[in-house]
């Protein structure tokens, strides 16, 4: 039913009134819209512009019309545009006149707003969740595997050893990031569009901050303009969960590639594993490639939109009908993602023996010789060179530097000393880290010590049981072994 056939002689054709409309994509928001119109009647009685009883029947008639749609027994129509036509089509059908004075110094174009910013901060409060959620994971991995030592990487090169738990907490990290920007982009939703009207603001005597509180809103938009054309808090939304997705991807690909054979430091679950229709053998990371492709797809949410929006003059254009799809997309996708990869990380299984022996390879112990003899007093840069040459010695003899006679050590330095050996273990290379953010059993417990204060209020009994271990046992060694727990 059209709510502006009054100017019109003629109907729309049936294609462009398809082609306009935005039903299936609205019926996502239509407790927001209900309750963006429950309180702009309440607010319109108040004001004395509607009788109490025409606003008690809107009342009773909209939450009528709210639980048909809950239990799937409202009748849509699909002539109707959009979901502000749906609900007041039907409410004027079901109570009458009093439903024919809902829309009164009210807009579609400020209700469409006020819809879109309580669903925007539904889908954001629900995201938050989700960030919590996988950031506890992280960290009941670190917690579990807190002796795991494995190969550090750059330009995905054997660089030094690091603890598994400390790449797990960069990721905690990462996502508490996330977690800041989505809080941001629902702060950035939470205010009041509603008596804007259509671009100008409206004669009635409305009462906005009202409407504010009873929507929950922080406060009412200053400017009637801007609040019906601005989309900058749904931008806000899908940037966050671009950021978010980016983070996923780059931890998939890390799992795609430790579950390969060449890697072999993780192995995945049956659960979060498909085969192949041909090779038997075949056991693949799907849902960790799924994610990372979905990764682009948020992407194009947010490109949509920004170029949607980069030529709109003012005030409200047909073009922001485009606006809600995207966020939505972005939103589940995000949803969707996170909770494949907490899965992933809960069911999978840490290969210790294999990460650790991979940390024996590729010559990480290098830096910390060349430290060695720093600390005996060589320049770091001569040191560097003198350390240089003895890797080149072993490549070409397909040694280790672990292989290395003393002699050998010798002959390349004078200030070599049996002591050396400790510095070859990529165990106690990695527990030698202790600076703050360093990958040291001591450093990292201080990371986790410091997520009581900052992080997630949960599991703090647990990261404080870990702490108060490390701390009594020193190297953290003799109560976490080094492989997982």
């Amino acid at each position: 039913m059209a709510l502006w056939g009054g100017r019109f002689e003629k109907g729309v054709d049936a294609f462009t009134q398809e082609f306009g409309a935005s039903l299936e994509v609205d019926k996502a928001m239509a407790q927001q819209d209900i309750a963006g119109s429950r309180a702009h009647a309440k607010m319109l009685a108040e004001q004395g512009i509607i009788s109490e009883a025409d606003q008690q029947a809107i009342d009773a008639g909209l939450a009528d019309i709210s639980g048909q749609i809950a239990n799937g027994d409202f009748a849509w129509d699909v002539n109707d545009e959009d979901i502000h036509m749906a609900v007041e089509g039907a409410l004027t059908r079901n109570i009458g006149t009093p439903g024919a004075r809902l829309h009164t110094g009210r807009s579609r174009n400020d209700q469409v707003a006020t819809d879109i910013r309580l669903y925007a901060k539904e889908l954001c409060s629900h995201l938050m969740e989700g960030n919590r959620s996988l950031r506890r994971v992280f960290l009941d991995v670190a917690e579990k595997n807190m002796g795991v030592v494995m190969p550090g990487y750059t330009h995905l090169q054997h660089a030094q050893p690091v603890l598994f738990s400390h790449h797990m907490l960069a990721y905690f990290w990462m996502f508490t990031r996330d977690y800041t920007r989505l809080t941001a982009a629902r702060d950035a939703a939470d205010a009041n569009p509603l008596g804007a009207a259509a671009l100008a603001g409206t004669t009635y005597p409305l009462d906005r901050q009202r409407t504010t509180e009873l929507l929950g809103f922080d406060h009412a938009i200053p400017n009637s303009l801007d609040a019906v054309s601005d989309r900058d808090y749904l931008l806000d939304l899908e940037y966050a969960c671009s950021v978010s997705m980016m983070h996923l991807s780059r931890l998939c690909e890390e799992i795609v590639l430790w579950s390969s054979t060449e890697f072999g430091f993780v192995t995945l679950s049956d659960s979060y594993s498909t085969g192949s229709s041909i090779m038997p053998q075949k056991k693949n990371p799907d849902f960790a490639e799924l994610t990372r492709g979905k990764c682009g797809r948020v992407y194009g949410d947010l490109m949509a939109l920004l170029t949607t929006m980069k030529s709109l003059p003012l005030a409200y254009n047909k073009d922001l009908q485009e606006c809600k799809e995207g966020p939505m997309d972005a939103a589940k996708t995000l949803s969707d993602c996170m909770e494949i990869a907490a899965g992933m990380l809960e069911t999978m299984t840490v290969n210790a023996d294999v990460m650790l022996d991979q940390a024996r390879r590729g010559f990480t112990a290098a830096t910390d010789v060349a430290d060695y003899l720093a600390k005996k007093g060589m320049p770091f840069r001569e040191a560097h060179r003198v350390v240089g040459e003895l890797v080149l010695y072993c490549e070409k003899r397909g040694k280790g530097l672990e292989d290395l006679t003393a002699d050998e050590f010798r002959a390349a330095s004078d200030l070599f000393d049996d002591d050396i050996a400790a510095d070859l273990d990529p165990e106690g290379i990695a527990r030698a880290r202790t600076t703050y953010g360093g990958t040291g059993h001591e450093a990292v417990a201080a990371q986790l010590e410091e997520l009581l204060v900052g992080g997630l209020p949960a599991p703090r009994r647990a990261c404080r049981a870990l702490c108060r271990a490390l701390r009594r046992n020193g190297s953290g060694r003799s109560r976490w072994g080094t492989g997982a727990q």
